[in-house]
């Protein structure tokens, strides 16, 4: 990924170049690492699937697998926010990073030894898409740990909030949305004091097991995602995709883990009725939320 120099900083943000998740492709499940301490810096996790197929109708390259596509690029240039499509994607606004502080480094650049996301973290929220309802309690800034908590479970509520006030975090960032066909979205990113506490919160809750740790409200029960092939990968950062499986209830629930640096972002996306939440806006979201990230 290129960085960006001190005069084009100054010039303000740089747009993040839009993406939309592979939907066929299947990856191994990536498997979860021990827990670090708290002081260390995170290791590298590698993404272990790729997408195999170049689309040339967009500049600056992409990547993709099956019927849908993934578009990355490392100069994170001028690529808007990819219109719906026939294959269930959204029309996402063209997405930009928000201006650092003068003098601030990016969070993988040398030097920045603790990962730290100097921009404000709520400018690095994913908008909602043309055509969704905003919700009205996530509406893209600073949440209490009760609210973020009470996407899960109730057994598992106070453990959570007892880690996140030891771990400790800084703050959470939340936006949520409804779409017309009734899939609900919301998005939480986690900010920590470093990396390393980042990772180690990550990995004592949700890295040791296969099914993505504690469970939300609603889905007791998840699995690894095998229609989830890493599309979209940023370098530095690490996606752990889970889908509640057949038979769900009123409601299928599908969930993303994302860790990048000193933040963990938590999306989760459900839909009532009997065909379940559709896979293919859902790995967009993911992949949308993890350039921003990056």
């Amino acid at each position: 990924m290129t960085e960006r120099t001190a005069a084009e900083a100054e010039a303000g943000p740089a747009p993040v170049a839009a993406a939309v998740a592979p939907d066929a492709a299947a990856a191994a499940p990536v498997p979860p690492l021990p827990p670090l301490p708290p002081t260390s810096r995170p290791p590298r996790r590698v993404l272990r699937a790729v997408a195999r197929w170049t689309v040339a109708a967009l500049v600056l390259g992409g990547l993709g697998a099956g019927s849908a596509y993934a578009i990355t690029s490392q100069e994170r240039t001028d690529v808007p926010g990819l219109a719906t499509g026939s294959d269930g994607r959204w029309g996402f606004p063209r997405l930009s990073l928000p201006a650092l502080p003068p003098g601030a480094p990016r969070p993988f650049t040398e030097g920045n030894t603790a990962e730290v996301h100097h921009a404000d973290l709520r400018g690095l929220l994913l908008p909602a898409p043309a055509g969704a309802t905003a919700d009205k309690k996530l509406t893209g800034g600073w949440i209490s740990t009760e609210r973020f908590v009470s996407e899960y479970e109730r057994s598992s509520r106070a453990d959570i909030a007892a880690e996140l006030k030891e771990a400790p975090l800084r703050h959470i960032a939340a936006r949520g949305w409804t779409m017309p066909d009734g899939t609900s979205s919301r998005v939480y990113l986690l900010q920590f004091n470093s990396a390393g506490y980042a990772d180690a919160f990550h990995d004592d809750r949700y890295g040791g097991t296969a099914t993505a740790g504690d469970p939300l409200a609603g889905a007791a029960q998840v699995e690894l995602d095998e229609s989830w092939s890493g599309g979209g990968k940023v370098e530095h950062t690490a996606s752990y995709v889970a889908v509640e499986p057949k038979p769900f209830g009123a409601a299928q629930v599908r969930q993303a883990y994302l860790v990048a640096g000193d933040t963990v972002a938590l999306v989760v996306q459900s839909r009532r009725g009997a065909g379940g939440t559709p896979s293919v806006p859902f790995h967009q979201t993911v992949i949308l939320q993890n350039q921003l990230l990056g």
